[in-house]
């Protein structure tokens, strides 16, 4: 059947409005997306950061294939917690969240470099400990077969050196961004690895006994002269 006039007009109408609609929405969509985009832009300071970082999860993928099977460890849902932590935590140190991005420092190429030399020494300290620590070492809370309560290289100083190492990488790297959301990931892996220190000297010293205890007074937990 032929449709009258009035109601081809109305079908013109309702299609070109449909058109404008959409066409209006994706400008939208993309101004959004320039926006979040200009915001996500990474300066050259903090690229450097995250190369640093990814260096580090080389070296550590690699040397994670040394380690003596476990004899006993915290619960699966434990490990998953310490897991979402932490990799929350690393998101908000280096992505310039909308509405978290502003500063708590100056920008300044002093603060960059000190931050960029601070990452990269504590770098070196986890590589380190991680050398001494050999195939005692696990990503979760555990005790190894034959676990050995080492105490030679950082460890004579510090019971959990690499944990000292992560929080100086991430205060390097929160030195680098200088940005708000840089602080709350640092909040966050600081209660993270406060929780986990508490687990495994719980479970160093159902181990060890007597010769923890003497290692506890002896040294620090995590940072020199505060813990």
């Amino acid at each position: 059947m032929a449709m009258s006039r009035p109601i081809r007009v109305l079908l013109k109408m309702a299609a070109a409005g449909a058109v404008g609609a959409l066409i209006g929405a994706r400008l939208g969509h993309w101004h959004a997306f320039q926006v979040v985009h200009a915001q996500m832009k990474f300066p050259v300071s903090m690229w450097l950061s995250v190369g640093l970082w990814m260096l580090f999860s080389v070296y550590w993928s690699v040397a994670a294939k040394d380690s003596a099977a476990t004899k006993a460890s915290e619960s699966g849902t434990s490990r998953q917690l310490h897991l979402i932590a932490v990799n929350v935590a690393l998101l908000l140190l280096v992505l310039p969240v909308p509405g978290l991005t502003r500063r708590f420092l100056p920008a300044s190429y002093l603060l960059v470099a000190a931050g960029l030399t601070i990452q990269a020494a504590f770098i070196l300290l986890a590589v380190w400990a991680r050398r001494h620590l050999g195939s005692n070492w696990s990503g979760e809370v555990r005790i190894a077969t034959e676990h050995k309560l080492v105490r030679s290289g950082p460890y004579r100083f510090i019971r959990h050196p690499i944990y000292t190492a992560v929080l100086g990488m991430y205060c390097g790297t929160a030195l680098v961004s200088g940005e708000i959301h840089a602080l709350i990931a640092l909040a966050i892996v600081i209660l993270a690895y406060w929780r986990k220190i508490h687990l495994e000297e719980r479970a160093l010293r159902e181990a060890f006994g007597a010769d923890h205890e003497a290692y506890r007074r002896e040294s620090w937990a995590w940072i020199p002269g505060v813990y």
